[in-house]
């Protein structure tokens, strides 16, 4: 029996302080992302494009259009964000750096709330920074996981260690790859890790290389490095960051490649920002 007061569960709420922050943590999101130059762009909440941004298609809602095509509804931002401004508002505008308010829905009924930039053309060092600046301004001070999701794709391609298990991070399935430089590969959690790469082949340290130069570039404090995480998001191809404060996953972002268009971006999940502003009492 479902009461007429219940909402699905995954569905979002807000209500009295919890809605004022929120409100509070958009507004000074939007007011320091116009600062530095971005522009606001709100796309549809239907899309015909959505399964290009994930491995599988299962945590898409999906329905039809009128002549019966299948649309699904917002999983993503990023990829619609890139092919609007380049393909339909095209030589209407010339900013090549764009941010979001508005939620993600995927299957059966999560709604995840987002605070999110694409910069066409943009960099690493650029997104990471500004996704700092942003947490810090709500008072967060997470720290910051670099990764290269060049790594495991050349793991499996060339070395024949199972994608699955790299997604899933089996550790132990990993260890067991007959690769007498895999464990300091597994070992790697600090940019001073990186500093002697002798051990590894050419194209393993060359990816090595560009966590190292990231990381030095950024230049944050709370920083870890995690060269066997891979991002599920398909576009992502190379550099990659997650924020976390505690068990909080408070954004994620990095470079990637959309239809030969080179850009970087990031998301702030703004549930787990409300969520973390006010365990602390901020």
């Amino acid at each position: 029996m479902i009461f007429e007061h219940e909402i699905p569960s995954g569905s979002k709420l807000y209500f009295g302080e919890s809605a004022k922050v929120k409100r509070e943590i958009e507004f000074i999101s939007a007011e320091l992302l116009e600062n530095i130059g971005f522009e606001e762009i709100v796309t549809p909440l239907f899309s015909y494009h959505q399964r290009e941004c994930f491995d599988s298609s299962k945590s898409l809602v999906r329905l039809n259009d009128e002549e019966n095509n299948e649309v699904t509804l917002r999983a993503d931002s990023t990829i619609d964000v890139v092919r609007i401004v380049t393909k339909r508002l095209g030589r209407s505008t010339e900013s090549k750096k764009w941010f979001y308010i508005q939620p993600t829905v995927t299957f059966p009924t999560h709604e995840q709330y987002q605070i999110g930039a694409e910069v066409l053309g943009g960099s690493f060092e650029e997104v990471s920074k500004t996704t700092t600046m942003l947490l810090s301004e709500m008072g967060a001070e997470p720290v910051m996981q670099i990764s290269n999701i060049a790594i495991p794709h050349l793991l499996n391609e060339k070395y024949a260690v199972s994608l699955d298990v790299l997604k899933s991070m089996h550790i132990e399935a990993i260890m067991a790859a007959e690769l007498s430089w895999i464990e300091q590969l597994v070992r790697i959690n600090s940019v001073d890790d990186l500093n002697d790469l002798s051990a590894f082949p050419a194209d393993i340290k060359d990816e090595l290389e560009k966590i190292k130069e990231a990381a030095q570039n950024v230049d944050y404090a709370k920083m870890v490095v995690s060269p066997l995480y891979y991002a599920k998001m398909r576009y992502y191809d190379s550099l990659t960051f997650r924020m976390f404060e505690g068990n909080s996953l408070l954004a994620m972002g990095g470079i990637y490649s959309i239809d030969g268009i080179e850009a970087a971006g990031f998301a702030l999940y703004t549930d787990e920002c409300v969520s973390n502003k006010m365990n602390k009492g901020n």
